[in-house]
């Protein structure tokens, strides 16, 4: 079955061809412009960071790139670490959450090589790694936690940890300052839909101007919650994302404390 690994977000390929993703290219540059122009409907920080990105020309096949080279490096790195040194082949280790399933109906979990008891011995965490944290150390899928499918106390700092050293050596996805995470090229698709609409002419008002945005963004340092187009406030490595509906839960449960700016929780 389909299974949609917890805690990271590897690169988009769903443009499916390179004259797709050269089409979202046009898309996000006119994105970039109908920004700059003030017709989307973004906030001045956000448009700001994002700017950049959308107007190289390039983020469509940028994003489809790295997502092939990022299946690519998963696919190889499964094969070779279930494969013993015998030659033989291991199950594999799979630990889900609650919530089972998304919405897409793939299953939630950690996936890992499924070591004897007596290899478990021998090995200390970093080396029986989840094939989660693998993509993550090795730059090809940015840290992705979302409450309340939090890693264990153990396996937290080492994610944070992997993700932090892969960006700043620019490993994999972090190698060009200019690619969007996963996140916001699935954010920028729907922007980009959201503002075609009005610059056409339709009333997009309220609610529905702003359904590209989802998540709200908690610091893992200092636990002060962040608006859905303030995360760029929060280093990659440490954004915990939170739904809406999730938000009263999360902030009575994890101590969170509403940044200024956010005038009211949801």
């Amino acid at each position: 079955m389909p299974i949609r690994m917890l805690s990271v977000d590897t690169p988009e390929v769903t443009a499916r061809s390179a004259d797709r993703a050269a089409a979202v290219d046009r898309q996000f540059a006119q994105l970039a412009e109908w920004i700059d122009r003030g017709r989307a409907p973004i906030s001045p920080g956000l448009a700001a960071h994002l700017l950049p990105k959308l107007a190289t020309g390039k983020a469509g096949t940028l994003q489809f790139e790295q997502g092939q080279a990022a299946s690519a490096f998963a696919k190889q790195n499964i094969d070779t670490r279930l494969t013993r040194p015998d030659g033989s082949r291991r199950n594999l280790f799979i630990r889900v959450t609650d919530p089972l399933f998304d919405t897409n109906g793939r299953l939630l979990a950690y996936i890992a090589p499924n070591y004897s008891p007596r290899e478990r011995e021998t090995l200390s965490r970093a080396q029986r790694a989840t094939f989660n944290l693998d993509l993550v150390t090795h730059g090809w899928a940015a840290p992705f936690v979302l409450y309340p499918s939090i890693p264990g106390e153990l396996d937290l700092p080492l994610l944070v940890a992997a993700a932090a050293t892969a960006r700043t050596d620019g490993k994999g996805i972090w190698s060009d300052p200019a690619a969007l995470l996963a996140y916001e090229y699935r954010a920028m698709e729907k922007l980009y839909a959201i503002t075609k609409r009005i610059v056409a002419g339709e009333e997009v008002r309220g609610a529905a101007a702003f359904e590209w945005r989802e998540r709200y963004c908690a610091d893992m340092r200092d636990r002060v919650l962040h608006g859905p187009e303030d995360y760029m406030n929060v280093l990659p490595e440490y954004r915990l994302w939170v739904w809406p509906d999730d938000v009263a839960t999360a902030v009575s449960r994890l101590n969170l404390v509403p940044a200024p700016a956010l005038s009211h929780v949801d």
